[in-house]
């Protein structure tokens, strides 16, 4: 049975972050002494929804609901895209994290207060426009829990089905660019003849991993349509098995988005760039190494907690604005 509004449940809240291919889910309680995670649920990606968002994402939040009652739900990824379920602005850069969050759009839904973030837009030196959506709220985040990064020019690297490179100046986001590395990676695995063994489960071949990271960090520009290849030719040759081959096409992929990154002209990257990854602990030990092999030292961050101090920092500023809208 569903309860009511419960208003000693006004720290709890429910924090989605629905991406293309999977819906993470967090019942989130605001404490003095920071966010606290009470409990994690998982659902399918907005590709992958088949019965509506609406009753993906309550059938997802149903045991919170029976127990919490009616608690606001936050919202960011692509489930605010035009093919998620309410299209917010993409906002222009330069801008603030404060202003992504005034812009977000909010609807009622089974009595749910629901709230989207909007996304970010930038123009590029190539006449190329780039989009942005869910990665702002975890830097967001990020820059909570590490403030030093909030002065000066840094770039973020969010590794992922959709990479983001994001250069901040003061805590503001200039620019970014995005790579379709993680994509690329499910899609040539699984729809190409580069992999050909369907089980390939076993602990990832970081030599492998390297040995194809360098061959597109070493490579002319333009040669990763013929290096992507010899991932099928290595292993006709004996020297990679099915699995050391999906590590080598990670590195292949990989490197290449470093590769790309390096030679960007929005930013210098080098060995006295500030350069953070925020990201999975596989994907972030990727990215670094990768990064350390053109001499570039770097910061790791877990994506969990930026995300979910992300979210703590859209509530409290949510919180604000109903408080002095609304005062005691």
């Amino acid at each position: 049975m569903v309860v009511g509004c419960n208003p000693l449940n006004d720290k709890y809240f429910i924090a989605v972050d629905w991406g293309t291919t999977h819906l993470r889910a967090y019942l989130c309680q605001s404490t003095a002494h920071g966010l606290l995670l009470i409990d994690q649920r998982v659902g399918p990606g907005v590709v992958k929804v088949a019965c509506g968002f609406e009753q993906s994402l309550f059938a997802c939040i149903a045991p919170w609901r029976a127990k919490y009652g009616v608690l606001p739900v936050y919202l960011t990824g692509q489930i605010t895209s035009s093919i998620g379920w309410q299209e917010t602005p993409y906002l222009a850069c330069p801008l603030s994290l404060k202003q992504i969050i005034d812009a977000s759009v909010s609807l009622t839904v089974q009595d749910h207060p629901l709230t989207f973030l909007a996304g970010t837009q930038c123009s590029l030196q190539n006449n190329l426009q780039d989009v942005m959506r869910g990665e702002e709220l975890q830097i967001a985040g990020f820059l909570q829990q590490h403030q030093q990064y909030q002065q000066g020019r840094v770039l973020i690297c969010l590794p992922g089905t959709h990479t983001k490179w994001v250069l901040l100046e003061n805590g503001e986001i200039q620019c970014f660019k995005t790579a379709m590395t993680g994509e690329l990676f499910d899609l040539l695995c699984h729809q190409s003849v580069l992999i050909q063994a369907a089980n390939c489960d076993g602990e990832f071949d970081w030599s492998a991993f390297e040995q194809g990271c360098q061959l597109t960090l070493d490579s002319d520009s333009g040669n990763f349509v013929h290096g992507v290849f010899s991932v099928r030719t290595m292993q006709l040759s004996g020297a990679l098995n099915s699995l050391q081959a999906r590590a080598y096409l990670s590195g292949v992929l990989v490197g290449s988005d470093v590769r790309a990154a390096r030679y960007a002209k929005e930013w210098q990257l080098n060995n006295t760039t500030q350069v953070v990854v925020v990201g999975t602990e596989q994907l972030r030990r990727c990215f670094t190494l990768a990064l350390s092999r053109i001499g570039v030292t770097c910061q790791d961050y877990p994506i969990q907690e930026a995300t979910l101090s992300g979210f703590n920092y859209l509530s409290q500023l949510l919180q604000q604005a109903v408080n002095a809208t609304h005062p005691a």
